[in-house]
């Protein structure tokens, strides 16, 4: 079985190939044999992991060694694959979620010229991710992980005709560099460190390293993780990624790109549970982007960006639960797997109605689409009552676990960790809910545009709904399916490990008070949204909603701290270039043309003066030889 591994990448590479290099002669067939590539990969998936059910311990993980790629002297960079409990919940996910949305895509796309373009991007995007987490070390795991910041670039920019996508793209992919700065470093540290950067060697000799190394490791690991999962300081990229098609969308929030910071840690935690330090830091950046992401999400009236909000404070959750170490891996990984179902459907969601208002994002524009977009409605309310965490649907499930863990940390931190997690739990209810009444409920309130022409919301097309249906699904019952009987526990533990914590209140404490929040959020949403007529255009709000409008001032931030401060160090080092270094230099210069200047006058073509030199250096050297016998 090991040798359908590498199968897995290798069916939408070979998509992204042919759809790239094929030329328009497969633009008639280009979606179909995306799409059939996809789920090639998914089938491959579905046996290995048939297969690994009937196995048990160690037995369940699978190598495939295919060539040395790198074989010098002492240093060894092997093209192998690793697949265990832990990459193949990714990788399921990654081929599930993915070729749904390819699925999708075959409609959304329909009348775009560039489609089979497109969905090459998309076998990329998959084969680039899913070479990340069958990777056996982390240098190739690195080409996997640079491999999806391309394709995001390429995706995310797709329609380069508009300067906002293209700008975006741009973004996204520069403060994405800034993460992989910290992946190489850590990579380099763990080469000088263990002589080698296979998982199994790197992750079972912590204990011969320092702690000073293990947290360097760790937070350049950390710093990765922020740049691919959209975390706080390097999430300014997430909302703007929101200018691609909404396929990208659904594809880099739920299944792919934001979720391999999470994977990263996880399967780091070796790294992480011997460096307390660096621990502690994954926690912290964690707890600050789940409240960072809520309140941005509270203020948006881009239904998409509200959503892009949304993805930052959930992916938050995963990495505050990977900071809480074995208390929390497994509860990460499943809130990531239930999240990727119900932040795919929302999504996709978010791109039917947008298919039916003729492209509108503008929420205050929509209004009572329940009655046109039945199945829309649907699907995306069930994803709504997901990640809010209604009770019996996913979200519920997962997110209490990790609502849990985070006061099972113990002590003063795990009662802060707690209250942080309940208090993004109320603002997810509030924001969540607001976008379901603005878009589904109330008045209509859409206008003409500017060429006169009046939306006429309709239902998408059954391309586009049937997978947005199987999502609606997973996002009903993969929750529950993997609680009862700890399922997902004992699935995960023999690779992430286990532990239930010390928590000073009780399972039925922690439910209850996440059920009073979220009906509180709702309430809130419901009287502000619900029982009054909603405004075309937004009100000025309070400063904090103005902030959040702006993202709470990331860009400000980033522009007044990095760009206006590298405006002012390079002007800096110009001035100490121009000043000091070509000082020095063009000083010497003028210090030896001016020498020369003057000795050049003592060539004046005149015999006598050359004599009188002559006669003067002779007496000169007569006078020396004299001088020095006497001595």
């Amino acid at each position: 079985m090991e040798n359908l591994i590498a199968l897995l990448i290798a069916a939408p590479l070979l998509g992204a190939a042919v759809l790239l290099c094929g030329g328009r002669r497969l633009d008639r067939v280009g979606h179909w044999l995306g799409t059939l590539l996809a789920a090639a990969s998914f089938v491959i998936g579905v046996v290995l992991f048939s297969d690994m059910l009937g196995k048990s311990g160690e037995g369940r993980s699978l190598h495939q060694h295919l060539f040395s790629w790198i074989p010098v002297e002492g240093f060894q960079a092997d093209i192998a694959f690793q697949l265990d409990q832990l990459s193949m919940t990714f990788v399921l996910l990654i081929t599930g979620v993915g070729t749904l949305i390819h699925i999708y895509s075959i409609g959304y796309m329909e009348h775009d010229e560039r489609r089979r373009r497109f969905f090459g991007y998309l076998n990329l995007f998959l084969a680039a991710m899913l070479l990340l987490v069958l990777a056996d070390n982390y240098l190739l795991l690195y080409m996997g992980w640079e491999g999806v910041g391309l394709a995001s670039y390429l995706l995310i920019g797709f329609w380069q005709h508009k300067p906002s996508a293209a700008t975006a793209a741009k973004k996204a992919f520069l403060v994405n560099r800034v993460g992989d700065m910290g992946l190489s470093i850590a990579i380099m540290l763990m080469f000088t460190t263990f002589g080698t950067f296979a998982f199994g060697p790197v992750l079972s000799s912590t204990g011969d390293a320092t702690e000073g190394k293990l947290t360097a490791i760790g937070l350049m690991l950390l710093l990765a993780a922020c740049g691919k999962s959209a975390q706080v300081p390097l999430q300014s990229w997430l909302g703007d990624a929101m200018e691609g098609p909404t396929p990208v969308s659904a594809l880099i929030h739920a299944a792919t790109m934001v979720t391999a910071g999470v994977y990263l840690i996880t399967r780091s935690g070796a790294i992480f549970n011997a460096a307390p330090d660096a621990q502690l830091v994954v926690v912290v950046v964690g707890a600050v982007t789940l409240l960072f992401g809520a309140i941005v999400g509270c203020a948006k009236d881009d239904i998409k960006k509200a959503l892009a909000g949304s993805t930052m404070s959930q992916i938050g959750y995963m990495i505050l639960a990977a900071g809480l170490g074995p208390i929390g891996y497994v509860f990460a990984i499943m809130h990531l797997v239930t999240h990727g179902f119900f932040k795919a459907g929302l999504f996709l969601g978010a791109g039917s109605v947008m298919h039916g208002m003729n492209d509108e994002v503008d929420m205050r524009k929509y209004g009572g689409l329940r009655k046109y977009m039945p199945v829309t409605f649907v699907t995306f309310g069930l994803g709504y009552l997901a990640i809010i965490g209604f009770p019996g649907l996913s979200g519920f499930f997962s997110k209490d676990m990790i609502i849990e863990a985070a006061f099972a940390k113990g002590g003063t931190q795990g009662w802060i960790l707690g209250a942080v997690t309940l208090l993004g739990a109320a603002i997810t209810a509030f924001y969540m809910t607001r976008v379901m009444l603005l878009t589904f409920f109330g008045e209509k309130r859409w206008q003409p545009d500017e060429k006169g022409h009046e939306p006429h919301p309709h239902e998408s097309p059954k391309s586009m709904t049937i997978p947005m249906v199987i999502l609606a699904f997973g996002s009903v019952f993969a929750g529950g399916f993997f609680a009862i009987g700890e399922r997902f526990v004992h699935w995960l533990e023999p690779v992430t490990g286990y532990s239930h914590g010390n928590s000073p209140v009780s399972a039925a404490t922690v439910t209850t008070a996440t059920v009073v929040v979220l009906v509180i959020g709702v309430a809130v949403a419901w009287v502000m949204y619900g029982r009054k007529p909603v405004p075309v255009t937004a009100p000025r709000g309070s400063l904090l909603t103005r902030a959040a409008r702006r993202d709470l001032l990331q860009d400000d931030f980033n522009h007044v701290v990095l760009v206006r401060g590298g405006e002012h160090l390079t002007r800096s080092l110009v001035y100490v270039d121009h000043t000091l270094v070509d000082g020095v230099v063009n000083g010497t210069a003028a210090s030896f043309g001016g020498l020369s200047g003057r000795l050049r006058k003592l060539q004046n073509g005149y015999a006598r003066t050359y004599a009188v030199s002559m006669f003067g250096g002779t007496a000169v050297l007569i006078a020396a030889t004299l001088l020095m016998r006497a001595v």
